[in-house]
């Protein structure tokens, strides 16, 4: 779980002009709560808050806490809503889970030791394939993201999902040990010579 804490406070002014008033005037985002026993809120969220948590990859894709005038709650972020051109989130929607509760959620993959890979000490290039994978968990074991270590692709080598090592208690959405979901992770491969 991700140590990222929000402040939000339930909100009674609901409606199209109450949320462009609290964009404009006092600064705030917009947000709802849903999911778990417990019934959908309406939030406002500070925007600077948001905008210096939203710098942190690990909001996107872990479980967080969300105190609500005080109360704590574990939560993911389903969905943000941004403006088409201003740097503004205009929306968030967050989804209440429990450890118990099993997640299939996008995760990104950390590429670590490609200096030391053999293929690029020979001179290859490193090209990404997949920059995310999507896992089920446990909601209380879903990973920030995954690490994929390359330091013994050699040239013209290639890593597939099976060759990934995951976590305790992770497991890929789709088995990848059939053909037809055992994609390319990452491969290294000699640059074309123009």
């Amino acid at each position: 779980m991700s140590d990222i804490t929000l402040d939000a406070q339930l909100r009674s002014d609901l409606g199209k002009g109450a949320s462009r008033r609290l964009r404009r005037e006092e600064k705030k985002i917009p947000a709802i709560i849903y999911g778990g026993d417990k019934d959908p809120a309406s939030l406002v969220l500070a925007q600077n808050e948001v905008f210096k948590a939203l710098e942190d990859e690990a909001i996107y894709s872990s479980v967080f806490t969300l105190k609500v005038d005080g109360n704590k709650e574990k939560v993911l972020l389903k969905d943000i809503q941004r403006h088409p051109y201003k740097p503004l989130v205009m929306h968030m929607d967050f989804q209440r889970v429990s450890g118990k509760d099993v997640l299939v959620r996008m995760v990104p993959l950390h590429f670590i030791n490609e200096e030391e890979a053999p293929g690029v000490k020979a001179g290859g290039i490193v090209t990404h394939s997949a920059n995310q994978i999507e896992i089920t968990c446990q909601a209380k074991d879903l990973p920030e993201f995954i690490e994929v270590d390359i330091a013994t692709l050699e040239m013209d080598g290639v890593m597939h999902l099976t060759d990934l090592s995951l976590p305790k208690g992770i497991e890929f959405a789709h088995d990848p040990s059939d053909g037809d979901h055992d994609q390319a992770v990452v491969s290294i491969h000699a640059p074309r010579v123009e």
